[in-house]
């Protein structure tokens, strides 16, 4: 398969409990190459930045980096791996681990969001 995730944006339809992206985060995502990288706000994050590589199937392994409501700067990495849906939109499964704060680690879920849709 061939993914593609540039000018893709995405919000977040589920997440663990130790997370900090809501359902009012947005991802904004760019791709050149095998390098993908996102920008992200809020839901909770005031600003966020992603940066990964791709490999041929599309998955992901990223480094990430955010400022929460609270002002806390939090880091960590991250495991995708994205999927299509019927009406042609990405859905991408995300395990995660938090190399700051509490260290603590989750999974969420992130689906594509595109002006003319409904929110996921």
């Amino acid at each position: 398969m061939n993914f593609s995730y540039d000018g893709r944006t995405f919000r977040p339809v589920e997440n663990s409990a130790s997370g900090n992206v809501s359902g009012g985060t947005t991802f904004y995502y760019h791709q050149s190459g095998d390098i993908v990288w996102a920008e992200y706000g809020g839901g909770g994050v005031r600003f966020g930045q992603l940066i990964g590589i791709c490999d041929t199937e599309g998955r992901l392994q990223a480094r990430y980096q955010h400022v929460n409501d609270n002002g806390e700067l939090l880091t960590g990495i991250c495991r995708s791996a994205p999927e299509l849906l019927p009406d042609g939109r990405m859905r991408v499964r995300e395990s995660w681990r938090w190399t700051s704060g509490d260290h603590s680690s989750g999974e969420s879920v992130i689906e594509e969001f595109r002006a003319d849709q409904a929110r996921p």
